[in-house]
């Protein structure tokens, strides 16, 4: 039987989700589209990155989701000593045997943890790209496929803190989506000094979902429908950003992908089997920024460059009518 094959109902793909949403929300106060943004990336079947100030968050959402699910999980902790085999595994000679045996990295997990990504150098993060875009690892040779579901959690710092490398533009389109935390307000933050004075919130998680119940909800997203109208409109949007003069470099097809890969997810979220507009539009910042660059020069009051060309982008682009869908 293929697990993969959606074999459950929108009621139980609305349960289960909820429970997932509901148990990482106990541990990230405050934080309900962050919490949302990241499971519809691993239900999409995409790779998230959390870019944000130390001490907000970022690797507590991590390990929550981790913990939500009982599946297989390797937390990486990126530093410029990391190397490439670090990542993805060696081969390592058997005196008994008299021959090469491959060793696993520890990317060889269902979640994987990438914490501070870009405190490693260039050479060690383009260890994950085969991982994350092709489901395995090539090591002297041969290929090793990873397991089912694989999901990367990446977290980052903001460039202008010390010791840290620049995601080169492969490496960020890999990522479905880039998320920030953001400071908790107050309440939610005085809540969080009552709370966990003496208690790791982490050990109230208990799973709510496994592997099987993962893949049987990413098949169950797979089969949302999305009209041919409204993916004329994800390729508007893409194609926008392609020629418009205060961007340098515009979205990719993978993008485009991936952004119709999400929407399938978050109109499930919504309890609807059909994609709409709205559902693209929600989702552009997150799929998009990440990829863009501006163009040389370009400073808008008041906003960064790339969101605000997005914004300015959904404006543009015309929306289908209802009637088309």
């Amino acid at each position: 039987m293929d697990d993969t094959a959606p074999e459950i109902t929108a009621e139980q793909f609305r349960t289960q989700t909820s429970a997932i949403l509901t148990s990482v929300g106990e541990v990230i106060d405050g934080k309900p589209d962050a919490v949302r943004s990241a499971l519809t990336c691993m239900l999409a079947e995409g790779h998230l990155l959390i870019e944000d100030v130390p001490g907000v968050g970022k690797t507590m959402l991590a390990r929550a989701i981790a913990a939500s699910v009982d599946a297989t999980v390797r937390r990486i902790q990126f530093t410029p000593d990391l190397l490439p085999g670090d990542v993805t595994g060696v081969s390592v000679y058997n005196p008994v045997d008299r021959e090469f045996e491959f060793k696993f990295g520890a990317v060889f997990a269902q979640i994987v943890i990438a914490d501070e990504i870009n405190r490693s150098s260039p050479k060690t993060q383009s260890a994950l790209l085969e991982a994350m875009e092709e489901g395995q690892v090539t090591v002297d040779g041969r290929t090793h496929p990873l397991p089912d579901p694989f999901l990367v959690v990446a977290t980052q710092n903001p460039l202008e803190m010390e010791g840290t490398y620049a995601l080169p533009e492969a490496q960020r389109d890999r990522f479905m989506m880039r998320i920030s935390m953001g400071y908790p307000d107050a309440a939610a933050e005085a809540l969080m000094l009552r709370q966990r004075d003496s208690v790791n919130p982490l050990a109230s998680i208990t799973p709510v979902a496994d592997a099987r119940a993962i893949r049987r909800m990413i098949g169950f997203a797979r089969a949302v429908h999305v009209s041919p109208t409204v993916e004329e409109y994800a390729v508007a949007l893409s194609q926008a950003t392609r020629t418009d003069p205060s961007l340098h470099l515009g979205a990719s097809p993978r993008a485009t992908l991936q952004l119709v890969r999400a929407a399938k997810v978050w109109a499930a979220l919504d309890g609807r089997e059909f994609v709409i507009p709205d559902d693209l539009t929600a989702l552009l910042a997150p799929v998009f920024a990440h990829r863009l660059l501006p163009a040389r020069g370009v400073h808008r009051a008041g906003a960064q460059p790339v969101e605000a060309a997005l914004a300015q982008i959904v404006d543009r682009v015309r929306v289908p009518l209802a009637a088309r869908f």
